[in-house]
């Protein structure tokens, strides 16, 4: 039986371990992908086991602990002790970030139990051939936005690589002032969790492109290829300076991956509503949904 003591906090070094498993079963969600969970590790604490080709995720955050269901080859029995462990933690949801195929076998397991969807953290999927093409009167306006840039503004994009690390450490400096990081706890850990990803590129197989104006970066994009059709865009950000230079970034990312990827991942929008209204803007083709289950209904029917 799984215990809480089974689990080891992440570290950069278990990256192999990760990418082994990976390569086996494709990561269902943003919040899956080592990249994530290791850059946000100061905000949320992420720690794993691994049981026969079984990858159980729990998580920390503000003092509550919250657990994930197997993920990989999925078994029954490791399914219910999984419960068993959920049923023990101090949080009215206990269980959570469940991807839809997992949701199934839940269900055929616990044919009762109820599962409630986190629209709040659904990865917003895209076909790259549309952020490329920008077909039709849904991205009319986006259209619009982007062609006054480009004809008003001269830029240049080159490929982030070490050569120009400092300069984007230094981009995100006055992003954060601009931003005003300190007064936002979430901003400052993303500020973090994007210097961790700066600071381990390589390492982490990261790629990432910048937007020169005036021999200036005024925006980046930071990204990974999380499964071989899918490429999943970590960090975006842009100055305020230029009205429309994330539509540019945006646009420049799936101009540069589109041979190589057909979706793009953009991650979820955290519940905010701006963030959502900018997201949904773009036409998902598809979200990738997540659910939790409350700790009643665990202990209603889980035995």
């Amino acid at each position: 039986m799984i215990n809480l003591n089974d689990f080891q906090p992440i570290s950069l070094e278990d990256y192999p371990i990760f990418k082994d498993h990976y390569s086996r079963f494709l990561p269902p969600h943003s919040d899956y992908v080592f990249t994530t969970m290791i850059s946000w590790q100061d905000y949320v604490q992420y720690s794993y086991t691994i049981r026969d080709d079984q990858l159980i995720i729990l998580t920390h955050f503000k003092d509550r602990a919250y657990l994930r269901p197997p993920h990989g080859n999925i078994t029954q029995d490791m399914l219910k002790q999984v419960f068993m462990l959920a049923k023990k933690l101090d949080n009215p949801s206990p269980l959570g970030m469940i991807p839809g195929t997992t949701k199934e076998i839940i269900e055929q397991t616990y044919p009762y139990i109820k599962l409630t969807s986190h629209r709040d953290y659904f990865d917003y999927v895209y076909r790259t051939e549309d952020l490329v093409h920008l077909k039709g009167s849904a991205y009319s306006s986006i259209r619009n936005r982007l062609n006054k840039f480009t004809k008003s503004t001269e830029y240049q994009v080159e490929d982030i690589t070490e050569e120009n690390f400092s300069e984007v450490k230094e981009f995100l400096k006055r992003w954060c002032l601009w931003k005003d990081c300190e007064s936002d706890e979430l901003l400052d850990h993303e500020r973090k969790a994007i210097l961790y990803a700066i600071a381990h590129f390589y390492e982490l197989h990261l790629k990432g492109l910048l937007i020169l104006i005036n021999g200036q970066i005024e925006a980046i994009a930071v990204y990974e290829y999380m499964t071989p059709d899918t490429v999943l865009v970590h960090f975006e950000k842009g100055s305020p300076d230029y009205d429309g230079v994330y539509k540019v970034i945006n646009w420049e990312t799936a101009k540069n991956v589109q041979t190589t990827s057909e979706y793009i991942n953009r991650e979820s929008d955290m519940g905010i509503e701006g963030l959502r209204q900018a997201k949904l803007s773009y036409r998902p083709h598809h979200f990738n949904k997540v659910y939790h289950i409350n700790k009643k209904d665990i202990n209603d029917q889980a035995t």
